[in-house]
Protein backbone atom coordinates (compact mmCIF):
# COMPACT_ATOMS: atom_id res chain seq x y z
CA UNK A 1 0.00 0.00 0.00
CA UNK A 2 1.45 3.37 -1.07
CA UNK A 3 1.97 6.02 1.67
CA UNK A 4 -0.93 8.23 0.32
CA UNK A 5 -3.72 5.02 0.19
CA UNK A 6 -2.37 4.62 3.98
CA UNK A 7 -3.17 8.15 4.72
CA UNK A 8 -6.23 7.68 3.43
CA UNK A 9 -7.40 4.56 5.30
CA UNK A 10 -6.30 5.49 8.43
CA UNK A 11 -8.72 8.94 7.54
CA UNK A 12 -11.80 6.57 6.73
CA UNK A 13 -11.21 4.41 9.78
CA UNK A 14 -10.57 7.31 12.63
CA UNK A 15 -13.31 7.36 15.04
CA UNK A 16 -15.94 9.58 14.65
CA UNK A 17 -14.21 11.04 11.41
CA UNK A 18 -17.41 10.11 9.41
CA UNK A 19 -19.63 12.28 11.17
CA UNK A 20 -17.20 14.87 11.52
CA UNK A 21 -17.27 15.62 7.43
CA UNK A 22 -12.82 16.80 7.66
CA UNK A 23 -12.18 16.61 4.03
CA UNK A 24 -9.36 14.04 3.20
CA UNK A 25 -6.78 16.42 1.75
CA UNK A 26 -7.22 18.42 5.33
CA UNK A 27 -7.02 15.47 7.29
CA UNK A 28 -3.96 13.98 5.32
CA UNK A 29 -2.01 17.58 6.03
CA UNK A 30 -2.11 17.09 9.16
CA UNK A 31 -1.02 13.37 9.51
CA UNK A 32 1.61 14.04 7.43
CA UNK A 33 3.06 16.43 10.08
CA UNK A 34 2.62 14.14 12.27
CA UNK A 35 0.17 15.68 14.58
CA UNK A 36 -2.78 12.73 15.48
CA UNK A 37 -6.15 14.01 14.28
CA UNK A 38 -7.93 13.64 17.72
CA UNK A 39 -5.15 16.30 18.87
CA UNK A 40 -6.79 18.86 16.34
CA UNK A 41 -9.71 20.71 16.44
CA UNK A 42 -11.23 22.41 13.25
CA UNK A 43 -14.29 24.49 12.59
CA UNK A 44 -15.45 26.19 9.01
CA UNK A 45 -18.60 28.28 8.77
CA UNK A 46 -19.52 30.03 5.66
CA UNK A 47 -20.83 33.52 7.83
CA UNK A 48 -23.90 33.71 5.63
CA UNK A 49 -25.38 30.06 6.77
CA UNK A 50 -26.51 28.65 9.87
CA UNK A 51 -24.56 25.66 9.82
CA UNK A 52 -20.57 24.96 9.53
CA UNK A 53 -19.26 23.53 6.66
CA UNK A 54 -17.43 21.27 8.31
CA UNK A 55 -16.41 21.10 12.07
CA UNK A 56 -14.08 18.26 13.31
CA UNK A 57 -14.03 17.99 17.36
CA UNK A 58 -15.76 21.14 17.66
CA UNK A 59 -16.94 21.28 21.56
CA UNK A 60 -13.02 19.93 22.39
CA UNK A 61 -11.27 22.67 25.13
CA UNK A 62 -8.22 23.45 24.04
CA UNK A 63 -5.42 25.70 24.89
CA UNK A 64 -5.93 28.13 21.88
CA UNK A 65 -2.32 30.47 22.27
CA UNK A 66 -2.72 33.88 21.03
CA UNK A 67 -5.89 33.51 19.36
CA UNK A 68 -7.62 34.01 22.79
CA UNK A 69 -6.78 37.57 21.86
CA UNK A 70 -9.58 37.36 19.56
CA UNK A 71 -11.94 37.00 22.66
CA UNK A 72 -10.54 40.06 24.64
CA UNK A 73 -11.04 42.36 21.72
CA UNK A 74 -14.27 40.97 20.64
CA UNK A 75 -15.57 42.11 24.22
CA UNK A 76 -13.79 45.37 24.29
CA UNK A 77 -15.14 46.30 21.01
CA UNK A 78 -18.85 45.46 22.21
CA UNK A 79 -18.64 46.77 25.32
CA UNK A 80 -16.22 50.06 25.44
CA UNK A 81 -16.94 51.05 21.92
CA UNK A 82 -13.91 51.17 18.94
CA UNK A 83 -13.94 55.05 20.16
CA UNK A 84 -13.03 54.39 23.70
CA UNK A 85 -9.74 56.01 25.21
CA UNK A 86 -7.74 55.64 28.63
CA UNK A 87 -6.60 59.09 30.59
CA UNK A 88 -3.57 58.80 32.71
CA UNK A 89 -3.24 62.17 34.54
CA UNK A 90 -1.74 64.20 36.40
CA UNK A 91 -2.53 66.07 39.68
CA UNK A 92 -0.97 68.49 42.26
CA UNK A 93 -0.75 67.44 45.73
CA UNK A 94 -0.05 70.77 47.13
CA UNK A 95 0.18 74.11 46.03
CA UNK A 96 2.11 75.66 42.93
CA UNK A 97 3.75 78.85 43.78
CA UNK A 98 5.16 80.89 41.15
CA UNK A 99 5.62 77.35 38.89
CA UNK A 100 6.95 75.32 41.87
CA UNK A 101 4.83 72.39 43.07
CA UNK A 102 4.94 72.33 46.85
CA UNK A 103 4.24 68.80 47.67
CA UNK A 104 4.18 65.43 45.34
CA UNK A 105 2.87 65.42 41.50
CA UNK A 106 0.94 62.31 41.33
CA UNK A 107 0.39 60.02 38.35
CA UNK A 108 -2.72 58.37 38.11
CA UNK A 109 -2.87 55.63 35.77
CA UNK A 110 -6.06 53.74 34.13
CA UNK A 111 -4.48 50.58 32.39
CA UNK A 112 -3.75 52.77 28.90
CA UNK A 113 -1.89 49.75 27.48
CA UNK A 114 0.60 51.68 24.74
CA UNK A 115 2.30 54.98 26.63
CA UNK A 116 5.10 55.40 23.74
CA UNK A 117 8.11 57.77 24.56
CA UNK A 118 6.81 60.35 21.90
CA UNK A 119 3.42 60.50 23.68
CA UNK A 120 5.57 60.82 27.13
CA UNK A 121 7.21 63.50 25.88
CA UNK A 122 3.97 65.43 24.57
CA UNK A 123 2.59 65.05 28.21
CA UNK A 124 5.51 66.45 29.36
CA UNK A 125 4.85 69.53 27.12
CA UNK A 126 1.62 69.33 28.32
CA UNK A 127 2.96 70.25 32.06
CA UNK A 128 5.12 72.50 31.78
CA UNK A 129 2.07 74.30 29.62
CA UNK A 130 0.00 74.19 32.66
CA UNK A 131 2.80 76.58 34.54
CA UNK A 132 5.00 73.93 36.00
CA UNK A 133 8.41 74.10 35.85
CA UNK A 134 9.01 72.31 39.46
CA UNK A 135 8.58 69.99 41.55
CA UNK A 136 9.90 70.10 45.41
CA UNK A 137 8.45 66.74 46.46
CA UNK A 138 8.39 63.46 45.36
CA UNK A 139 6.40 61.91 41.85
CA UNK A 140 3.45 59.72 43.56
CA UNK A 141 2.08 57.09 41.67
CA UNK A 142 -1.78 55.85 41.85
CA UNK A 143 -2.08 52.59 40.49
CA UNK A 144 -5.31 52.02 42.27
CA UNK A 145 -7.26 50.85 38.92
CA UNK A 146 -5.62 47.28 39.39
CA UNK A 147 -5.37 44.95 41.79
CA UNK A 148 -2.37 42.18 40.51
CA UNK A 149 -0.62 39.67 42.42
CA UNK A 150 3.15 39.96 41.93
CA UNK A 151 4.38 39.26 38.55
CA UNK A 152 7.18 36.86 37.99
CA UNK A 153 8.69 37.41 33.93
CA UNK A 154 10.18 34.41 34.35
CA UNK A 155 7.77 31.77 35.87
CA UNK A 156 6.22 31.54 32.20
CA UNK A 157 9.01 30.21 30.22
CA UNK A 158 12.34 31.48 31.28
CA UNK A 159 12.64 34.62 30.08
CA UNK A 160 12.51 37.10 32.50
CA UNK A 161 13.84 39.43 29.98
CA UNK A 162 11.61 39.21 27.02
CA UNK A 163 9.13 42.28 26.54
CA UNK A 164 6.39 40.08 25.92
CA UNK A 165 6.80 38.21 29.68
CA UNK A 166 6.12 41.91 31.02
CA UNK A 167 3.13 42.14 33.58
CA UNK A 168 0.23 44.33 33.24
CA UNK A 169 0.14 47.82 35.56
CA UNK A 170 -2.28 50.42 35.85
CA UNK A 171 0.94 53.15 35.04
CA UNK A 172 2.91 51.51 32.42
CA UNK A 173 5.09 53.49 29.95
CA UNK A 174 6.60 52.66 27.19
CA UNK A 175 6.05 48.74 28.01
CA UNK A 176 8.44 49.12 30.72
CA UNK A 177 11.28 47.85 28.17
CA UNK A 178 14.54 49.60 26.62
CA UNK A 179 16.47 48.93 23.18
CA UNK A 180 19.82 48.42 23.80
CA UNK A 181 21.52 49.39 20.77
CA UNK A 182 25.23 47.61 20.05
CA UNK A 183 27.59 49.98 17.68
CA UNK A 184 30.84 48.63 16.82
CA UNK A 185 33.92 51.13 17.89
CA UNK A 186 37.28 49.49 15.19
CA UNK A 187 39.19 52.86 16.88
CA UNK A 188 38.60 51.38 20.71
CA UNK A 189 38.17 48.17 19.93
CA UNK A 190 35.08 47.88 22.30
CA UNK A 191 31.54 48.20 21.34
CA UNK A 192 29.39 51.38 21.74
CA UNK A 193 26.22 50.81 23.87
CA UNK A 194 23.78 52.99 24.74
CA UNK A 195 19.86 52.33 26.18
CA UNK A 196 16.62 53.85 24.26
CA UNK A 197 15.10 55.68 25.92
CA UNK A 198 18.25 57.09 27.65
CA UNK A 199 17.71 56.36 31.12
CA UNK A 200 20.17 56.78 34.17
CA UNK A 201 18.93 54.11 35.62
CA UNK A 202 20.27 51.55 33.17
CA UNK A 203 23.75 51.10 33.27
CA UNK A 204 26.50 49.04 31.46
CA UNK A 205 29.40 47.40 33.02
CA UNK A 206 31.62 47.50 30.70
CA UNK A 207 31.70 47.21 27.01
CA UNK A 208 31.90 44.19 25.49
CA UNK A 209 35.41 43.85 23.20
CA UNK A 210 34.79 42.60 19.39
CA UNK A 211 35.57 40.19 17.63
CA UNK A 212 36.31 38.74 14.17
CA UNK A 213 33.69 35.77 14.34
CA UNK A 214 31.11 35.50 12.34
CA UNK A 215 27.57 36.93 13.33
CA UNK A 216 25.80 34.49 13.83
CA UNK A 217 23.94 33.84 17.19
CA UNK A 218 25.58 37.08 18.69
CA UNK A 219 23.64 37.54 21.18
CA UNK A 220 24.23 34.04 22.23
CA UNK A 221 27.75 34.88 21.92
CA UNK A 222 27.94 38.33 23.69
CA UNK A 223 26.27 36.37 26.55
CA UNK A 224 24.87 39.60 28.04
CA UNK A 225 23.63 39.57 31.99
CA UNK A 226 21.24 41.65 33.49
CA UNK A 227 20.75 42.29 37.20
CA UNK A 228 17.73 44.21 38.04
CA UNK A 229 16.67 45.13 41.61
CA UNK A 230 13.56 46.91 40.18
CA UNK A 231 14.68 50.07 40.93
CA UNK A 232 18.08 50.46 38.85
CA UNK A 233 19.98 47.82 35.97
CA UNK A 234 23.20 46.91 35.15
CA UNK A 235 24.01 45.14 32.20
CA UNK A 236 27.14 43.33 31.76
CA UNK A 237 28.71 40.97 28.90
CA UNK A 238 30.73 37.89 28.95
CA UNK A 239 31.67 37.46 25.54
CA UNK A 240 32.40 39.81 22.51
CA UNK A 241 30.60 41.60 19.93
CA UNK A 242 31.34 40.52 16.54
CA UNK A 243 32.23 43.19 13.99
CA UNK A 244 30.36 41.43 11.26
CA UNK A 245 27.19 42.21 12.73
CA UNK A 246 27.53 45.80 12.54
CA UNK A 247 25.00 47.65 14.33
CA UNK A 248 22.40 45.27 16.12
CA UNK A 249 19.65 45.95 18.96
CA UNK A 250 17.97 44.05 21.80
CA UNK A 251 14.91 44.98 23.42
CA UNK A 252 14.83 44.37 27.31
CA UNK A 253 12.02 44.66 29.74
CA UNK A 254 13.89 46.33 32.72
CA UNK A 255 12.99 47.63 36.50
CA UNK A 256 9.08 47.52 38.12
CA UNK A 257 6.34 49.50 36.67
CA UNK A 258 6.60 52.11 39.25
CA UNK A 259 10.62 52.73 38.76
CA UNK A 260 10.09 52.78 35.32
CA UNK A 261 7.67 55.67 35.40
CA UNK A 262 9.70 57.55 37.69
CA UNK A 263 13.13 56.92 35.63
CA UNK A 264 10.86 58.16 32.55
CA UNK A 265 9.26 61.12 33.96
CA UNK A 266 12.45 62.14 36.02
CA UNK A 267 14.34 62.09 31.99
CA UNK A 268 11.35 63.74 30.38
CA UNK A 269 10.36 66.27 32.78
CA UNK A 270 13.76 67.91 32.96
CA UNK A 271 14.67 67.09 29.04
CA UNK A 272 11.36 69.55 28.63
CA UNK A 273 13.19 72.13 30.78
CA UNK A 274 11.29 71.04 34.31
CA UNK A 275 13.34 70.72 37.72
CA UNK A 276 12.62 68.09 39.32
CA UNK A 277 14.94 65.92 42.21
CA UNK A 278 12.46 63.98 43.89
CA UNK A 279 12.25 60.41 44.74
CA UNK A 280 9.26 57.91 44.37
CA UNK A 281 6.54 57.20 46.47
CA UNK A 282 2.87 55.57 45.75
CA UNK A 283 0.08 56.90 47.06
CA UNK A 284 -3.60 58.05 46.12
CA UNK A 285 -4.28 60.39 43.69
CA UNK A 286 -6.12 63.92 45.39
CA UNK A 287 -9.09 65.53 44.45
CA UNK A 288 -9.74 67.71 42.37
CA UNK A 289 -9.26 68.69 38.22
CA UNK A 290 -5.71 67.27 36.84
CA UNK A 291 -3.27 69.69 35.54
CA UNK A 292 -2.76 67.68 32.79
CA UNK A 293 -3.98 64.11 31.11
CA UNK A 294 -2.70 62.11 28.70
CA UNK A 295 -4.99 60.33 25.76
CA UNK A 296 -4.72 57.33 24.81
CA UNK A 297 -5.08 56.10 20.82
CA UNK A 298 -8.51 54.81 20.06
CA UNK A 299 -9.78 51.16 20.62
CA UNK A 300 -9.46 50.30 17.29
CA UNK A 301 -6.20 51.63 16.72
CA UNK A 302 -5.38 49.59 20.03
CA UNK A 303 -6.71 46.54 18.84
CA UNK A 304 -4.99 46.25 15.73
CA UNK A 305 -1.97 45.62 17.87
CA UNK A 306 -2.96 43.59 19.92
CA UNK A 307 -4.45 40.94 17.23
CA UNK A 308 -1.94 41.76 14.27
CA UNK A 309 1.01 42.07 16.36
CA UNK A 310 -0.09 39.73 19.04
CA UNK A 311 0.92 41.96 21.54
CA UNK A 312 0.88 40.13 24.82
CA UNK A 313 0.76 42.91 27.57
CA UNK A 314 -1.23 45.10 25.36
CA UNK A 315 -4.11 42.45 25.55
CA UNK A 316 -3.87 41.90 29.42
CA UNK A 317 -4.37 45.85 29.63
CA UNK A 318 -7.47 45.62 27.23
CA UNK A 319 -8.39 42.56 29.68
CA UNK A 320 -8.24 44.36 33.02
CA UNK A 321 -9.92 47.48 31.41
CA UNK A 322 -12.89 45.56 30.87
CA UNK A 323 -13.06 44.78 34.38
CA UNK A 324 -12.55 48.47 35.38
CA UNK A 325 -15.40 50.14 33.15
CA UNK A 326 -17.83 47.28 33.96
CA UNK A 327 -17.31 46.47 38.22
CA UNK A 328 -16.41 48.42 40.91
CA UNK A 329 -12.99 49.05 40.81
CA UNK A 330 -9.79 47.64 41.58
CA UNK A 331 -9.84 45.70 38.47
CA UNK A 332 -8.76 41.94 38.45
CA UNK A 333 -8.34 38.89 35.99
CA UNK A 334 -11.15 37.05 37.75
CA UNK A 335 -13.50 40.34 37.58
CA UNK A 336 -12.14 40.85 33.73
CA UNK A 337 -12.75 36.97 32.49
CA UNK A 338 -16.42 37.65 34.45
CA UNK A 339 -17.01 40.40 31.98
CA UNK A 340 -15.89 39.09 28.93
CA UNK A 341 -18.95 35.66 30.02
CA UNK A 342 -21.18 38.72 29.99
CA UNK A 343 -20.81 40.50 27.14
CA UNK A 344 -20.76 36.84 24.91
CA UNK A 345 -23.74 35.68 26.89
CA UNK A 346 -25.77 39.33 25.92
CA UNK A 347 -24.33 38.82 22.20
CA UNK A 348 -25.51 34.95 21.91
CA UNK A 349 -22.14 33.51 21.82
CA UNK A 350 -22.30 30.27 23.53
CA UNK A 351 -18.84 29.06 24.94
CA UNK A 352 -19.38 26.99 27.98
CA UNK A 353 -15.86 25.92 28.14
CA UNK A 354 -14.11 28.84 28.31
CA UNK A 355 -11.76 29.60 30.62
CA UNK A 356 -9.83 32.87 30.70
CA UNK A 357 -6.94 33.89 32.84
CA UNK A 358 -5.02 36.82 31.61
CA UNK A 359 -6.97 37.46 28.16
CA UNK A 360 -3.65 37.11 26.12
CA UNK A 361 -3.42 33.70 25.23
CA UNK A 362 0.23 33.51 27.00
CA UNK A 363 -0.79 30.98 29.54
CA UNK A 364 -1.03 27.41 30.41
CA UNK A 365 -4.62 27.41 31.69
CA UNK A 366 -6.89 29.11 29.12
CA UNK A 367 -9.39 27.33 27.17
CA UNK A 368 -11.93 27.53 24.50
CA UNK A 369 -13.33 25.81 21.79
CA UNK A 370 -13.13 25.51 17.98
CA UNK A 371 -16.88 26.00 18.26
CA UNK A 372 -16.69 28.70 19.90
CA UNK A 373 -14.70 30.67 18.36
CA UNK A 374 -16.17 30.51 15.17
CA UNK A 375 -19.83 31.67 16.71
CA UNK A 376 -17.65 34.19 17.92
CA UNK A 377 -16.27 35.00 14.80
CA UNK A 378 -19.71 35.06 12.99
CA UNK A 379 -21.64 37.01 15.85
CA UNK A 380 -18.26 39.45 15.18
CA UNK A 381 -19.71 39.08 11.31
CA UNK A 382 -22.87 40.44 11.86
CA UNK A 383 -22.15 42.64 14.73
CA UNK A 384 -21.97 46.72 14.04
CA UNK A 385 -17.80 46.52 15.50
CA UNK A 386 -17.76 44.28 12.16
CA UNK A 387 -15.08 46.55 10.61
CA UNK A 388 -13.42 47.45 12.92
CA UNK A 389 -12.86 43.67 14.38
CA UNK A 390 -12.23 42.24 10.99
CA UNK A 391 -9.61 45.24 10.23
CA UNK A 392 -7.35 44.14 13.46
CA UNK A 393 -6.80 40.74 12.14
CA UNK A 394 -3.31 40.08 10.70
CA UNK A 395 -3.96 39.85 6.21
CA UNK A 396 -2.21 36.72 4.52
CA UNK A 397 1.13 38.10 2.99
CA UNK A 398 0.14 41.45 3.86
CA UNK A 399 1.25 42.36 8.06
CA UNK A 400 1.08 41.40 10.66
CA UNK A 401 2.27 37.85 12.15
CA UNK A 402 1.03 36.83 8.47
CA UNK A 403 3.27 38.79 6.23
CA UNK A 404 5.74 36.05 4.97
CA UNK A 405 2.67 33.64 5.13
CA UNK A 406 0.84 32.59 2.01
CA UNK A 407 3.13 35.15 0.05
CA UNK A 408 3.49 32.48 -2.67
CA UNK A 409 -0.49 31.86 -3.45
CA UNK A 410 -3.91 32.64 -4.12
CA UNK A 411 -5.00 32.82 -0.65
CA UNK A 412 -2.67 36.22 -0.49
CA UNK A 413 -5.29 39.32 0.45
CA UNK A 414 -7.65 36.94 0.78
CA UNK A 415 -7.45 35.94 4.76
CA UNK A 416 -7.81 38.02 7.72
CA UNK A 417 -6.46 35.79 10.53
CA UNK A 418 -4.65 35.62 14.36
CA UNK A 419 -2.07 33.20 14.99
CA UNK A 420 -0.98 31.67 18.39
CA UNK A 421 1.82 29.38 18.90
CA UNK A 422 3.22 28.22 22.14
CA UNK A 423 5.51 25.34 22.90
CA UNK A 424 2.93 22.40 22.11
CA UNK A 425 -0.08 24.68 20.66
CA UNK A 426 -0.36 25.88 17.25
CA UNK A 427 -3.86 27.78 16.32
CA UNK A 428 -5.14 30.05 13.49
CA UNK A 429 -8.74 31.83 13.85
CA UNK A 430 -10.55 34.33 11.78
CA UNK A 431 -11.35 34.58 8.02
CA UNK A 432 -11.05 33.27 4.84
CA UNK A 433 -12.44 34.41 0.93
CA UNK A 434 -13.95 31.16 -1.00
CA UNK A 435 -12.56 31.39 -4.72
CA UNK A 436 -16.86 32.37 -5.22
CA UNK A 437 -15.92 35.53 -2.61
CA UNK A 438 -17.75 34.02 0.32
CA UNK A 439 -16.68 34.66 3.92
CA UNK A 440 -15.81 31.89 5.79
CA UNK A 441 -15.08 31.65 9.50
CA UNK A 442 -11.99 29.69 10.73
CA UNK A 443 -11.08 28.06 13.43
CA UNK A 444 -8.16 25.97 13.93
CA UNK A 445 -6.48 24.46 17.19
CA UNK A 446 -3.37 21.75 17.59
CA UNK A 447 -3.10 20.68 21.31
CA UNK A 448 0.59 18.19 20.36
CA UNK A 449 4.05 18.05 21.26
CA UNK A 450 4.66 18.01 17.65
CA UNK A 451 2.76 21.33 17.41
CA UNK A 452 5.66 23.35 16.04
CA UNK A 453 5.43 21.48 12.49
CA UNK A 454 1.71 21.72 12.31
CA UNK A 455 1.77 25.91 10.63
CA UNK A 456 1.96 23.78 7.17
CA UNK A 457 -1.04 22.04 7.65
CA UNK A 458 -2.46 24.92 9.43
CA UNK A 459 -2.01 27.09 5.70
CA UNK A 460 -3.05 24.20 3.59
CA UNK A 461 -6.05 24.03 5.47
CA UNK A 462 -6.57 27.91 4.89
CA UNK A 463 -5.85 27.47 1.06
CA UNK A 464 -8.39 24.55 0.74
CA UNK A 465 -11.02 26.55 2.18
CA UNK A 466 -10.03 29.01 -0.47
CA UNK A 467 -10.33 26.59 -3.60
CA UNK A 468 -13.39 24.03 -2.24
CA UNK A 469 -15.30 26.40 0.46
CA UNK A 470 -18.02 27.21 -2.27
CA UNK A 471 -18.44 23.77 -4.13
CA UNK A 472 -17.46 20.87 -1.37
CA UNK A 473 -20.42 18.47 -0.44
CA UNK A 474 -19.15 16.07 2.06
CA UNK A 475 -20.95 13.29 0.65
CA UNK A 476 -18.20 13.30 -2.40
CA UNK A 477 -15.00 13.88 -0.44
CA UNK A 478 -12.22 15.18 -2.76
Amino acid sequence: MTRALAIVALLLAWPGLAAAELPRAVGRAFLDAGIPLNRVAIVVQDVGKPRPLFAYDPDRAMNPASVMKLVTTFAALELLGPDYRWRTEAYAAGPIVGGVLKGDLVLKGRGDPKITVEQWQAFMTRLRASGLDAVDGNLGIDRSAFALPPHDAGLFDGEPLKPYNVGPDALLVNFKSAQVVFTPDLASGTTAVRFDPPLPELRVAAAPPLSGAPCGDWRGVLVPRVDDDGARALVSFAGAFPVACGERDWWIGVLDAPHYAHAMFTTYFRAAGGRFDGGLVERAAPAGPPLATLESAPLYDIVRDVNKLSNNVMARQVFLTLALEAAPPPATPAKAADVVRRVLRLRGVAMPKLVMENGSGLSRNERITAGGLVRLLVAADRSAVREDFASSLAVAAIDGTLERRFVAGPVAGQALLKTGSLEGVRALAGYVLDGAGHRHAVAAIINHPNAARGGAALDALVQWIWQNGATWDPAHQR
